[in-house]
């Protein structure tokens, strides 16, 4: 998210795990492994057995439901609560500019 926006945590298999759309919304992975004698356990091959938890049509919903919050926030525009509020952002210029014009600001 950049650092500026909030968003929905969205459950993904390794696969789709890139952002794309606004940085958003924040992807989330899961992978489960089993560890025996500090070794992860492998098939018969050598080939390591890892599953990746959200490689399932079981969090479909979570995923379409993530999306639509996502659209939601990002329809409200550029301000709160889409947005973190001033005193959080971490590397843009609108702490600067806000400050710069805090003259102008008026109680609505």
């Amino acid at each position: 998210m950049r650092g500026s926006h909030w968003g929905p945590l969205m459950p993904v298999g390794l696969e789709f795990s890139k952002c794309t759309v606004f940085d958003g919304p924040p992807r989330m992975v899961a992978l489960g492994f089993q560890v025996s004698d500090g070794t992860i356990a492998s098939d018969s091959d050598g080939t390591p057995l890892v599953n990746d938890l959200f490689d399932d049509p079981a969090f479909d919903m979570a995923r379409h439901e993530a999306m639509e919050y996502a659209a939601a926030l990002r329809r409200m525009g550029e301000f709160e609560p889409a947005r973190l509020g001033a005193d959080t952002m971490e590397y843009t210029t609108l702490p600067l500019i806000l400050k710069k014009l805090r003259r102008r600001f008026k109680p609505a």
